[in-house]
């Protein structure tokens, strides 16, 4: 299926490994212009070599931003005034008791969770609806529907990011602009699969082992039964930016194996 996006420029941020990674490669075999972001610019550069290699796409670049530095936003969006995609994908994630996370914890994952996304947005939209085409996707996760009790700080900022997402969609009535959501449930990204692999050593157990018990008393709900691939998080996320999704907007879109156990 030609997904018409020979022709679009993406900036994917937090690309440089996991999710985003794998966004950023799925768009890049689609023909598109890519943007791979990350904090450190060596890092980004030799993603960039990589996807590439990989992708046999010339037209991807680099542009390295700490989200957390508003100075560094105002940055990265002087260098690229304008996109046709934006995936918001860049976020941070701690285990942390309630009691434990501090003001400054709260406010840090606000900025780097939700207000990352606001502001390329608000640098972004606008001329978006100029042109009458644009895509803005906010990578959310099904801990915004299913706060975690150990991670009650990072589940607020990822439903907080649902309700940016479908209020930008209220301001794109009658236009070929686009918000949505994209909710992955547990995906085995380089830090899981890291974990896993550490866990499974530490319990004298196999991969396997670790992965099915995780599914039976952590994400018992889950239907599939095992960990999402970054690939299956990316085929979805490449469909919504693309001209053929056009009727889908302000939506929160479920990439989450079944967890989430309701069907609204």
């Amino acid at each position: 299926m030609d997904l018409k996006l020979n022709d679009k420029t993406a900036l994917v941020t937090g690309s440089t490994a996991g999710i985003g990674y794998a966004i950023a490669k799925s768009l890049a075999n689609e023909g598109t212009t890519v943007y791979v972001n990350g904090r450190n610019q060596t890092k980004v550069d030799e993603v960039v070599k990589k996807l590439i290699a990989e992708t046999g796409n010339n037209k991807i670049k680099g542009i390295a931003a700490d989200f957390s530095n508003i100075v560094q936003v105002e940055a990265l969006t002087a260098q690229l005034p304008e996109v046709d995609i934006l995936v918001n994908n860049v976020g941070i994630f701690e285990p942390k008791p309630f009691a434990e996370i501090t003001d400054d914890d709260w406010l840090r994952f606000f900025e780097v969770n939700v207000l990352s996304g606001v502001r390329l947005s608000r640098a972004y939209f606008d001329k978006m609806l100029s042109k009458n085409w644009g895509r803005i996707i906010f990578i959310s996760s099904e801990s915004a529907y299913q706060i975690p009790e150990e991670m009650i700080h990072y589940g607020t900022t990822k439903t907080a990011q649902i309700a940016v997402a479908r209020g930008l969609a209220e301001l794109t009535k009658s236009t070929g602009v686009t918000v949505n959501t994209v909710l992955p449930g547990p995906t085995l990204s380089e830090g899981v699969g890291d974990f896993i692999e550490a866990l499974a050593k530490d319990q004298g157990l196999s991969n396997t082992e670790v992965e099915k018990e995780f599914f039976t008393n952590v994400r018992g709900t889950s239907l599939i039964k095992r960990f999402i691939t970054t690939d299956e998080i990316a085929s979805m996320v490449t469909y919504i930016a693309s001209p053929l999704s056009a009727a889908t907007n302000g939506a929160t879109l479920r990439a989450d194996g079944g967890v989430i156990k309701t069907a609204f």
